[in-house]
């Protein structure tokens, strides 16, 4: 049975879901101008914006997102582009199948919709799958109260498994507080 969240995701990609603006992000863009391409998983690829612009640019990508609407979008975006993306339909939280390790993580806005066991098990996930030194990517809406987001408890725990390497703060276009993160495995 499918349970409220993966609903809600769901119905929003009967449409153009508010959060998939088509573009990548300009810190994504500055990033990647400073690291060789390598192996590349896009967690939460929504309809594959950021796994294109990997592929583009030479990385070798996976994206992952558990609404097939929108893997069904991803594949339709990537052949129009003329790049090869395997992107499947997964529940980030489980990723048995994946067994390849990954140089790169990428979430543009998975992570923080997550419940705290969705959370603790995500990190599970990306400590497995990333290479040692390997680097994780994060944008999260940063909790504020009973906002969603990821709490100070969520970065503690991040930070047991990855070096923070940079925290870049901001306010999204609805003004919440939002941070750009890039982690490396220890």
């Amino acid at each position: 049975m499918l349970d409220l969240r993966r609903l809600m995701f769901f119905f929003a990609y009967l449409h153009r879901p508010p959060w998939d603006s088509g573009l990548t992000p300009p810190e994504l863009l500055a990033f990647l101008q400073e690291r060789a391409p390598g192996r590349a998983l896009d967690l939460g690829c929504g309809t594959g914006t950021n796994a294109i612009t990997l592929a583009l640019r030479g990385w070798q990508v996976t994206g992952v997102d558990f609404i097939p609407s929108a893997i069904w979008q991803a594949r339709r975006k990537a052949r129009q582009a003329g790049v090869n993306v395997q992107f499947l339909i997964e529940d980030v939280v489980r990723l048995e199948r994946l067994r390849d390790p990954y140089d790169l993580i990428l979430d543009i806005g998975c992570f923080h919709s997550l419940s705290e066991d969705g959370k603790q098990r995500y990190l599970e996930q990306a400590n497995r799958l990333l290479v040692p030194g390997g680097t994780w990517f994060l944008y999260a809406f940063l909790s504020e109260g009973t906002s969603p987001g990821i709490s100070p408890t969520d970065i503690e725990r991040m930070q047991r498994a990855f070096h923070l390497i940079s925290r870049i703060e901001g306010v999204d276009h609805h003004k919440r507080l939002s941070a750009y993160f890039i982690l490396q495995k220890n």
